[in-house]
């Protein structure tokens, strides 16, 4: 199998467990917080990786790491944590879909940030894709940007709190990507896990385990399964794929995020904490944008080698 489908299926499987997340994080802020539910998915994730990593033998790369090694993984651990613990806090303000549409500057810091730390080229295509890009993500949550209402101060903070952990997040993957060539993304998400382990510890409230159900328990371990796996993935995803073409496709968990609410709706489940999501027009040339921009950056380099290859035949 080749490196851009393989690339195609790890990032899939990412933006598809990314996209569902903000439901399972919106219902676990009614019974614990932000902090103690970060090391607990933490915790899951640690001791997943850890056996994984024993049992094939690769715990061997962090051997050879210099001292530069050691802090730029201490770094991106800290920064992950940010990432982690203040998205939670933003939906306090915010609903899962505002806070995805917030998040999703994302993609074009990461996008920018391979091309001015790593020298990926970012083509005249690919620049206007992640513009007709920024333009569908706007269109698909206009009803969500009124700021006329009277929690508009209420969204402007739940804003600021989402831009914090873009840049935590954007400067983890920056982080990793930079360390693929000394330690495989399993290894670089092992570290990270346990240092988190330690750092939030005493910061983590456990009496709220004791008082959770097993509904609550449920979510919960969805959350920590949602980490190993959508983490994983993304890891991978950015060894086999150039930066700009993985931010790209994260640009669509809005758009899952906001199925995903409306099933919720549409179902009945936990209509005291979820609404309908405003849809007319404008949303739904927004996501025809959207999909068309991500598949065109995917198209695009694709199409360039081949182009370039017979030329040289």
């Amino acid at each position: 199998m080749s490196h851009t489908r393989i690339g195609f299926i790890f990032v899939s499987v990412a933006v598809i467990f990314w996209g569902i997340l903000p439901i399972a994080l919106k219902l676990s802020g009614g019974f614990i917080d932000p902090v103690t539910l970060t090391w607990f998915r933490f915790l899951v994730a640690f001791v997943v990786t850890l056996l994984l990593q024993w049992r094939f033998g690769a715990l061997r790369q962090f051997i050879g790491l210099t001292q530069g090694d050691w802090l730029r993984l201490s770094a991106a651990g800290i920064l992950l944590m940010c990432n982690y613990t203040s998205f939670v806090y933003s939906l306090d303000y915010l609903s899962p879909g505002t806070a995805q549409l917030n998040f999703q500057t994302a993609p074009f810091y990461l996008a920018f940030g391979g091309a001015l730390f790593f020298k990926e080229r970012l083509t005249a295509v690919q620049l206007s894709c992640f513009a007709t890009l920024a333009l569908g993500v706007l269109l698909f949550f206009h009803p969500s940007l009124d700021t006329s209402a009277s929690n508009a101060s209420q969204i402007g903070f739940g804003v600021l709190i989402v831009q914090f952990s873009v840049l935590s997040w954007t400067s983890y993957a920056l982080l990793q990507k930079s360390l693929i060539t000394k330690l495989s993304p399993n290894n670089v998400l092992l570290f990270i896990y346990g240092l988190g382990i330690a750092l939030m510890a005493p910061f983590s409230q456990f009496e709220h385990f004791e008082l959770m159900s097993t509904n609550d328990w449920i979510i919960v371990c969805f959350c920590a399964a949602n980490t190993l796996i959508a983490y994983g993935c993304f890891g991978q995803a950015m060894k086999y794929w150039p930066t700009a073409q993985v931010s790209a496709m994260l640009a669509l968990t809005p758009v899952l995020s906001f199925v995903a609410n409306a099933i919720v709706v549409k179902v009945g489940w936990w209509p005291q904490v979820f609404s309908a999501d405003i849809l007319d027009g404008w949303s739904l040339l927004g996501i025809g944008l959207i999909i068309g921009s991500v598949f065109a950056v995917q198209i695009w380099p694709v199409y360039q080698n081949k182009r370039a290859y017979k030329h040289q035949e």
